[in-house]
């Protein structure tokens, strides 16, 4: 079994040379983060993830979560490492300082996320659920809510969780049946939820759900939901923990991977009723959620980045250890490892670029997103926030495509012996599968993106994206060597498919909404390919400048130019198909009625 190291010399490139860490980190409140600080950031947590995470990663996913009396007990050392997390200030990274947080950007802390998810997904899913509880009540809680929860969530002393849907109700959250009853200064809660990650463990003091239900008296559909805050243990006034809320697990998911992670099912008021707390005002509660769920959103497809890299790794040194077969052309002579075939090397740099792509979209989300809250000028955090709205489902639905496809790639690197589990190569598939359909599936993610983002708003954030990736197209014509002729010629096809397909969805979908949906999925993953080609095409030009420098580390850069002009020759061009898919493809899809499948 190959052990997961951070790939912290790709992470420093697109934090620093990529994305701009100097535009970040000039906004106000940041003054005294640095380079050198994010180094030691991420160097800790690399440590900590390959000493106490990674170790618990395979062990975790063989023996699972156990459910046994309505209590979940995590896979042996999880709680031993959550403590270790939760001492060492990791919970904390990115949370407010009034709260015991460290405070600092997104552009530190999700690359710290995609270190621990690569290292054990199923485990790094509980402090992800809580670090969007604390955004959610950051924005819409009370002050005495914030006051009474904020430090012990941002610590990781209690944890927290999403309660959204129910066995009925499904993605449709206008179909949610639990009921909230006014009771004084409080609710009582009853009702089913189902898929809570990490709804139950032993691992923290408390549990703080975030519960989705409804008044008696409110509206039918999504405008009659409220929000409430649901503890496992309730709060007494001084903060200290007082008797058990009216919650129970009465099962656990028996699923196709992160079996480390429990996937609960949750009874709200067996007996008197769980207590609850209203967050903000009745019937606004799918509007609050969503603060949380894009938070999660980005979260997710950060995972999908990690797991990708994992797969990678994993197969990587596979691929330099297995010795099978001799090269091509040779009759003779000694028996090589598999790296030296040309078809595996094929499969490791689809790999290898594939996620290079992805990491510097995700990190490029993260830094917008800092922009958006942080920036001085007003309009320029309304650019930015427009960008983050446009990147998010982008980054969570095309990141997460990609992993499943990169870690069945891993399997392929192994042949036979991927398919058996002792390798530990089917893992990373299995848990990438839930990457797309959690927190939103792919088409619910794409339907996101043509509706509410590009044809709500004319089409105005994407074109501008679109213009800046035209921009490159003059450093490419300068920079003479062969490879970055071909890049620019690959990067303007596809760019203009892109800018063709949106086009085409901004003047169909007030026509025909339908035609649009059936083909948002081939959108979104269009957009996500030209948006990763644009960056491998950026990283390509940095990389090559920097060539030039003879105190650079060569090999480094040489193999950046390399990755890039892979990407361009054999996954940019996958966007012309997606592009034609989407402009011609609508009237396909809905060919066929209801009733005739």
């Amino acid at each position: 079994m190959s052990t997961y190291t951070a790939p912290l010399k790709d992470m420093q490139f697109v934090i620093r040379e990529l994305v701009g860490l100097e535009e970040v980190t000039a906004l106000p409140g940041w003054g005294e983060v640095n380079a050198e600080l994010v180094d030691a950031v991420l160097g800790e947590a690399a440590k900590f993830a390959q000493e106490v995470l990674d170790p618990l990663n395979r062990s975790g996913d063989q023996q699972g979560a156990r459910l046994a009396d309505g209590k979940v007990t995590a896979p042996d050392g999880f709680a031993q490492a959550y403590q270790q997390f939760v001492a060492a200030g990791w919970n904390g990274l990115g949370g407010q300082t009034a709260y015991g947080g460290q405070g600092l950007p997104h552009i530190v802390s999700m690359p710290v996320q995609e270190i621990w998810n690569s290292a054990n997904m199923a485990f790094c899913l509980c402090p992800m659920l809580t670090s969007g509880v604390v955004e959610a009540m950051r924005v819409h809680g009370s002050p005495e809510q914030q006051q009474q929860y904020l430090a012990k969530l941002t610590s990781g002393e209690w944890a927290g969780t999403m309660n959204l849907t129910e066995p009925q109700a499904g993605s449709d959250l206008s179909a949610v049946r639990t009921r909230a009853t006014p009771e004084g200064d409080h609710y009582r809660l009853r009702g089913t939820k189902i898929f809570i990650t990490w709804g139950e463990q032993d691992m923290s003091e408390n549990i703080v759900h975030l519960v989705l239900a409804r008044t008696p008296d409110a509206p039918e559909g999504v405008k009659g939901i409220s929000l409430f805050i649901v503890p496992k243990f309730l709060v007494n006034p001084d903060g200290t923990l007082g008797e058990r809320n009216d919650v129970k697990c009465v099962s656990i998911e028996h699923k196709l991977g992160i079996h480390a992670s429990p996937t609960c099912v949750l009874s709200y008021g067996e007996g008197k009723g769980a207590i609850g707390y209203l967050v903000g005002e009745e019937n606004r509660g799918l509007e609050y959620m969503f603060t949380m769920m894009n938070h999660a959103r980005l979260g997710v497809g950060v995972e999908g980045v990690a797991v990708a890299e994992r797969a990678y790794q994993h197969a990587l040194d596979y691929a330099k250890t297995r010795v099978q077969g001799r090269e091509i052309g040779q009759r003779s002579g000694d028996r090589v490892t598999i790296i030296h075939h040309p078809d595996v090397r094929r499969m490791l740099m689809m790999m290898r670029a594939q996620i290079e792509a992805m990491r510097a979209l995700s990190y490029l989300a993260a830094a917008a997103l800092d922009k958006s809250k942080h920036h001085p000028d007003e309009r320029e955090r309304g650019r930015q926030q427009a960008l983050i709205d446009l990147l998010t489902p982008i980054v969570k639905g095309w990141c997460t495509e990609q992993a499943v496809e990169i870690a069945s790639t891993g399997i392929q690197v192994h042949g036979g012996m991927g398919f058996v589990e002792e390798t530990g190569a089917a893992q990373y598939l299995r848990d990438a599968r839930i990457t797309t359909i959690y927190e939103g599936t792919t088409g619910i993610q794409a339907n996101d993106l043509v509706g509410r983002k590009v044809a709500f708003e004319k089409g105005a954030t994407a074109l501008a994206v679109i213009e800046d990736m035209r921009r490159l197209d003059a450093r490419l014509a300068q920079a003479g060597a062969a490879e970055f002729t071909a890049m620019r010629e690959s990067l303007k096809e596809a760019v203009d498919g892109l800018e063709q397909a949106t086009r085409w969805l901004v003047e169909t979908y007030p026509k025909n909404a339908k035609a649009a949906a059936g083909v948002s999925v081939p959108y979104l993953k269009l957009f996500g390919t030209v948006a990763g080609g644009w960056l491998m095409a950026r990283a390509g030009m940095l990389a090559h400048e920097k060539l030039s420098d003879p105190e650079a580390d060569h090999e480094f850069y040489k193999a950046k130019v390399a990755t890039a002009r892979f990407y361009s020759e054999h996954v940019l061009p996958n966007a012309l198909l997606l592009a034609r898919e989407v402009s011609s493809g609508a009237d396909s899809v809905l060919a066929l009625d209801a009733a005739d499948f």
